[in-house]
Formats: structure tokens, sequence, C-alpha cells
């Protein structure tokens, strides 16, 4: 089987950062069914797991930085050095220089020009999730942010994205990441795509962008695809969890959830036109 891959500028992995590692493993493990493998050799400090469905690597978990449970989202890049300092040309900020993690790569901490935290990744061993769009992966990443044009001026300065207004979203394309999945691991993305009347440019899709709500912080946002967003409402809640809201559109039946801890991410199951 293929592994899965990254091309530079495209979204690749996600991790949270908890203060109880212990506990945030049996949430996410009960509402998803992830299983864990601590990455970190004996004796290191901190933890940091790696999050399987079905054996396939989906995120991480880390020890909490700051105190605070959220979630986090990594863009793949070539060189994560020479990166780094031409994201800082385009206007972000370095908070934490490039380092290896051990065998798996190379990656840095930054914020963009709004303050925007994200990072890089140059992948070495740990390729990026290897599972995504199947219930209990990866969907999905999303940039709240202030100001939606300059955040898009200086992504897409720095990583190549464009943006699709769909009416209902803006949709953050990488030109040619869909050439790429139809030439690695999912080779039949462009029939399947049509199938269910996806947008023009579907198959390039690596993201959405959104205006932040008035009281909420810019950020990068997670989402996860569920087969049932009612069963999983209820898994969440008795497993400790808040459900914040919820709703129902065109394409999708999502909600939004705050994890035990106080990290907040969105369940969304798919409902096509045609279904």
């Amino acid at each position: 089987m293929n592994k899965r891959t990254y091309p530079q500028g495209v979204p690749c992995w996600i991790d949270t950062e908890q203060p109880d590692i212990g506990a945030a493993a049996g949430f996410y493990g009960g509402l998803f069914g992830w299983t864990f493998e601590d990455a970190m050799p004996p004796g290191a400090p901190g933890r940091y797991l790696i999050a399987r469905l079905d054996g396939q690597d989906v995120g991480g978990m880390a020890d909490a930085r700051k105190g605070a449970a959220t979630w986090n989202t990594y863009i793949a890049v070539d060189d994560a050095d020479a990166s780094a300092q031409r994201l800082v040309s385009a206007g972000a900020t370095i908070q934490s220089a490039p380092a290896d993690a051990g065998e798996g790569g190379r990656g840095a901490v930054l914020t963009d020009p709004e303050g925007t935290e994200f990072r890089i990744w140059q992948a070495n061993r740990r390729l990026g999730s290897q599972v995504a769009n199947l219930p209990g992966s990866w969907n999905f990443s999303d940039l709240h942010a202030s100001d939606p044009v300059a955040a898009m001026a200086f992504y897409g300065e720095a990583f190549g994205w464009e943006v699709d207004d769909l009416g209902f979203a803006l949709l953050i394309r990488r030109p040619g990441y869909g050439d790429h999945l139809e030439a690695t691991t999912d080779p039949g993305i462009r029939a399947r795509q049509a199938g269910v009347a996806t947008p023009s440019g579907f198959e390039d899709a690596i993201a959405w962008i959104a205006d932040a709500a008035p009281d909420e912080p810019p950020h990068w946002h997670v989402s996860f695809t569920v087969a049932d967003r009612d069963q999983t409402v209820a898994d969440a809640e008795r497993l400790g969890a808040r459900v914040l809201s919820q709703s129902d559109n065109y394409w999708t039946r999502t909600a939004l959830i705050r994890d035990p801890q106080g990290a907040e991410f969105t369940a969304s199951q798919f409902t096509p036109p045609s279904g």
C-alpha cells in the first residue's frame, strides 16, 4: 500500500496539546476508536503519543506547553530552515526555531501576521497523517481569521494557495494537489468527486477560511469526519465533553465540541445532496 505523502504547502499533520495526556487519550480513544503509541524514547522529558486508526497514523498528542489544551495544524515543506526564513520575509514570526523531532522529521512553530499560530513540517520517517476523510480521522483544518483577505494574501504568497468563493464558504486550494493524489494514493479522486457533484477544482482542496467570530481569537481549527453526527454528540457528552453548537447545511451535519480539557474541534458528517 502506498504511503500518503504531502507536497509542499499542503496541511499534513495535526496534534493536540493536553494538560493530562492520559485523560485525553481516554477521551479520543473512546470517541474515535484511536489507539496510541508513545513516540518518545525511554527517559525523554515529556510524552508524544501517535494516535492511530486501524493501524494508520491520524495525528499526535503532546504535553501542553502553555497549560491550555489546543489543536495544532502542520503544513508540509521541503526544507524547514529555508521555509522558516521565507515565511519570516512574508511577514510571519518564528515562535520555535526549526528543530529535529528524532528521526520523524524537522519542524518549526510560527505565527502569521495576524498572530495565528501554525506549524511547518519537513517529513523524514513521519510522513504525515496516513488516513483522512474516513470516520474517526482528520477531515480538514479551517483558518478562522479576523481579516480573511489579509490572511490569504499572506498564505498565498507563503504557500501558493488560492481561494474559491463557493457562495456558502471560502475554499482554499493548493493547485496541483489533486494531480499528486491521483498519481499516488487516490487514483479515483476526480471520478469519485464528480459522482457527488463537488465544485470544480475540489481535488485541490486543502482547507477552508472563515471570519472569526467577534469573541473568537484567530486560529487554525480542526474538523474530524464522523459517520453519525448525532451519535458522536451523544458519545462526546458521555465521555465528558461539552457540545457548543450543531449545524446542518447542504453538504454536512456538524457539531462544535469542546473536549474535557478545553480543546475545541468539529465533528462533521458528510451528507451530499445525492444521499
